[in-house]
């Protein structure tokens, strides 16, 4: 493996700073006392005090981390049903075809996405509010959830299902003992990755939420437009530290998986 040049790794410092400076910054000024965001003038916890006396918040903070584990788990389900039946497609241009119906979500504007699930939910009587919230997030989580899994996929040697179908095994012990094992790594990614996307997700939320009922996303825009308070910081900090820990949690999960498979393999 050849080595990073010197100027390869600069290149990489400046990305790495350009991208993390500003979140650096809006966390170091969450513990100024002196109200705003020009001159730090000393430490402390008075912002995030407030945050934690505010039930108002609490209960946004509540609605988000509902929305979020429950559009991950049901769009992780539907995503891996998804993801298994299309690797079975035996013919190029139908699988192709799925694919491209699939990647759509993924590659239009939230704006677009927002706006048609807006009117959807309008014309069939559905009621803006939790219930809107939820399928649209399970809707623009199940292709990033197909798109993790199905690498794990075609990774997979058909023989395994062949040999498991040889040996007597039904279909359910087959994909219960065989496919979601193998391809577990790729489920794990794609539940992590739909539920960071459903936590910090802003456009489509803010088209289909309701009165009575919002979101992180949406609260932190609605506070921004009031003016610049400290509170923002404070917020921003907490969702940036959460976001990290499931991160770093998914990475240790993954290293764990990925040692079982390779000590099954090698037994």
């Amino acid at each position: 493996m050849k080595k990073l040049s010197g100027f390869s790794i600069a290149y990489l410092v400046l990305v790495f700073v350009i991208l993390y400076a500003p979140i650096f910054y809006l966390i170091f000024y969450s513990f100024n006392s002196g109200g705003t965001m020009h001159h730090f003038e000393g430490f402390t916890l008075k912002w995030y005090k407030e945050l934690f006396h505010d039930m108002r918040l609490f209960i946004i903070v509540l609605n988000t981390i509902i929305i979020a584990l429950l559009s991950a788990a049901i769009s992780t389900i539907i995503g891996v049903l998804g993801a298994i039946s299309i690797s079975m497609f035996q013919k190029k241009k139908w699988k192709n075809g799925i694919l491209s119906l699939n990647n759509v979500l993924i590659v239009s504007p939230d704006v677009i996405i927002g706006a048609s699930f807006l009117i959807l939910f309008t014309i069939i009587g559905i009621k803006l509010g939790f219930a809107s919230v939820l399928l649209s997030h399970i809707a623009f989580s199940i292709p990033i959830v197909v798109i993790m899994v199905l690498p794990k996929l075609q990774e997979m040697s058909a023989n395994l299902v062949d040999a498991a179908l040889d040996l007597g095994a039904s279909w359910k012990d087959v994909l219960t003992k065989v496919i979601l094992p193998y391809i577990s790594p790729g489920i794990y990614a794609g539940f992590f990755m739909a539920l960071t996307y459903s936590l910090d997700d802003f456009a489509v939320t803010f088209f289909v939420t309701g009165n009575g009922f919002t979101t992180l996303s949406v609260e932190i825009y609605s506070l921004a437009r009031r003016g610049v308070s400290l509170n923002i910081n404070a917020l921003s900090a907490i969702l940036f530290l959460f976001t990290l820990l499931l991160v770093v949690g998914y990475y240790f999960i993954n290293r764990r998986t990925s040692k079982g498979s390779n000590m099954g393999v090698n037994k």
